[in-house]
């Protein structure tokens, strides 16, 4: 056996064949011939790769929890977590856009607007923020509209971990008839994730998921916040693309929770 590396792929799979690199690197198609529009065209599509994956792990974690695996929910949330990471700093290289670069292009984007994507509305529906109207800007895709519906018609990652905790003999209150209908907060659940958190060596489990869960939630909160500042610092107070009011979009955005009571809960204890 000697250290020589292959060299030879004639007929076999090599690195860009397993990553299909042709397919990835030709994916970048400027609409104009303006510089910086390529940092603008990569920065949303390596979102895009990582939203996927978020989208992965979070249906994963979803049945993990559902089937009481808790030590693989609690890996899968983690990696969440650290992807989300990985969606905040990229906001640092796109900051690097000045409001002048971004208008030699902004007029070829059309109406397309990050509002639109559906893996970040994928995230916050398999979170628990669910909100129907925001299927409109895709029914004009009947494939990604039933892939948000599925999501929709099944318990969320909030849900099953409520569900864990009737499960494990707390009171938090009856289950919503509609699993579409966004949750209310619950003064029940409150006080279950109270008793966990005053007694943590006996609760420890759940213990741990509640505390997963506000560290997914930590992150998804910064990425929103950094992504109000971006939009600031490059558009101003005008209005998105896809026809938002931006950055006063963004900021009512800021005040949305996916887990309220593992934040409320703090207050009492």
């Amino acid at each position: 056996m000697t250290d020589t590396p292959e060299t030879d792929f004639a007929d076999k799979m090599a690195y860009g064949d397993y990553l299909r690199l042709d397919l990835i690197l030709g994916a970048q198609q400027p609409r104009s011939a303006a510089h910086d529009e390529m940092l603008f065209i990569i920065q949303h599509q390596t979102s895009e790769l990582w939203m996927k994956l978020a989208v992965h792990e979070l249906e994963s974690a979803c049945d993990a929890i559902a089937n009481d695996k808790l030590p693989h929910a609690f890996k899968m949330l983690a990696r969440v977590s650290r992807i989300l990471e990985q969606l905040n700093n990229a906001w640092d290289v796109l900051r690097t856009l000045t409001p002048s670069e971004y208008t030699e292009f902004r007029g070829d984007l059309g109406q397309s607007s990050g509002f639109q994507s559906h893996q970040y509305r994928a995230i916050e529906f398999l979170c628990g923020n669910r909100n129907a109207s925001m299927l409109k800007p895709h029914a004009h895709r009947t494939d990604v509209l039933a892939g948000l519906e599925g999501i929709l018609s099944r318990p969320s990652l909030y849900d099953e971990a409520i569900r864990l905790l009737a499960r494990s003999g707390f009171d938090v209150g009856p289950e919503r008839a509609d699993l579409r209908e966004q949750r209310v907060e619950s003064g029940r659940l409150r006080a279950a994730w109270a008793e966990i958190y005053r007694d943590p060596d006996r609760h420890w489990p759940l213990y741990e998921l509640a505390e997963k869960l506000v560290d997914l939630e930590d992150y998804f909160r910064r990425w929103r916040f950094n992504h109000v500042t971006t939009v600031e610092r490059v558009i101003g107070l005008k209005r998105g693309t896809g026809g938002t009011q931006g950055v006063a979009y963004l900021r009512r955005m800021l005040e949305v929770e996916l887990f309220p009571e593992l934040w409320h809960v703090r207050t009492e204890l």
